[in-house]
């Protein structure tokens, strides 16, 4: 499906590309509320990678009609290898799917996004080691073992906490190999990779490797929003109606997921034709989705917490991974309430 959050997102290339896009979309303009046509403007979403079950409420909102029952025009962008969170503080589009620590790295350089809307509740990705290491029990058994990374600011540090919280050192080696970290994984060549579990994982049992996986929060690490709907900050304040129309229609997409998967996966599937090759893993992967990821504690779809925030990049700021736009680490704790709104969503 997708490699984890930070790297899905290029994290390292941020700061380039975001600079980059400002200056070439400067002369650009933002959406405006109608075309020159006397229709809506269009909405544009930035996916993060190709279409999966992180997407499944987007696309079951369009395939319903939801969207255009609700006067808007709204289009996917597909991924281009410029992340999301460039994407939307640019201009280049309104809304993109985003993670909590891509988010955090480049609200901190200065990308003018703010989270409107949390997909998936928990982290969905974990430390997985193939089933059959015996030696690997804990994530403290990782110490001196090989890690498959993806190379995003945070990643190791992440690592180390769990691996030391569990009572290792902390100390390991990495290789940054991206997707191919999971065929490294199966093939023995890294000791642990850390997969989504609502698919890679999945995707390993179908194809007769089961992985066994370590959750960051058993180990007391901050649990993080692992995938976000985040909004161009200007766009926002300039288009309130249609922001709380995309997203309250948005989120009866991932009601929807939640409370009928089986029905979602389907319209995933009917929206992408010849996207998907295996139907158990997209009926499987929204299964798990439901059951696991896509409420809260109180059942509703969407919401956000401050203490969820100031958690995990909280977590990212006392380790000094959270820098300005120049490259420096930040010296002041960001308010973190200033980051996210539930103000968009529907009312209980």
């Amino acid at each position: 499906m997708v490699a984890p959050e930070l790297t899905r997102s290029r994290i390292g290339r941020i700061l380039g590309l975001f600079a980059v896009l400002v200056v070439f979309l400067s002369g650009c303009g933002g959406a405006t509320t109608a075309d020159a046509g006397g229709g809506p403007s269009p909405i544009r979403v930035a996916l993060d990678w190709t279409p999966n079950t992180n997407h499944t409420g987007l696309f079951v909102a369009q395939q319903r009609g939801w969207f255009r029952d609700a006067g808007l025009d709204v289009q996917f962008l597909p991924y281009s290898g410029t992340s999301p969170d460039t994407l939307v503080s640019s201009g280049a589009a309104e809304f993109g799917i985003s993670f909590q620590d891509s988010f955090s790295v480049s609200k901190a350089a200065g990308a003018d996004i703010t989270s409107v809307m949390a997909i998936l509740q928990h982290w969905a990705s974990e430390i997985a080691v193939r089933a059959d290491r015996t030696d690997i029990n804990s994530p403290k058994d990782l110490d001196g073992k090989v890690y498959g990374g993806f190379g995003g600011p945070g990643e190791e540090a992440k690592m180390r906490a769990v691996i030391r919280n569990a009572g290792g050192r902390g100390e390991f080696d990495t290789v940054v190999l991206g997707t191919s970290a999971y065929e490294a994984l199966y093939a023995g060549k890294v000791d642990f990779a850390e997969p989504f579990v609502a698919w890679e994982g999945i995707e390993a049992q179908l194809r007769g490797q089961p992985l066994t996986t370590f959750a960051y929060a058993d180990y007391g690490f901050p649990d993080a929003y692992s995938v976000l709907l985040i909004g161009n900050g200007p766009w926002l304040a300039e288009h309130p109606q249609q922001a709380r129309a995309f997203v309250q229609a948005t989120q009866r997409g991932y009601q929807f997921g939640a409370d009928d998967p089986s029905a979602a996966g389907r319209l995933l599937m009917d929206a992408n034709p010849g996207a998907f090759t295996e139907p158990e893993l997209v009926e499987r992967s929204q299964q798990m989705l439901s059951q696991r990821y896509l409420r809260d504690a109180s059942g509703r779809v969407g919401t956000q917490t401050l203490a969820q925030w100031a958690g995990f990049s909280g977590f990212l700021y006392d380790a000094g991974i959270l820098a300005d736009s120049a490259g420096k680490p930040l010296t002041t704790r960001p308010d973190f309430a200033t980051w996210f709104t539930d103000e968009y969503l529907a009312a209980p």
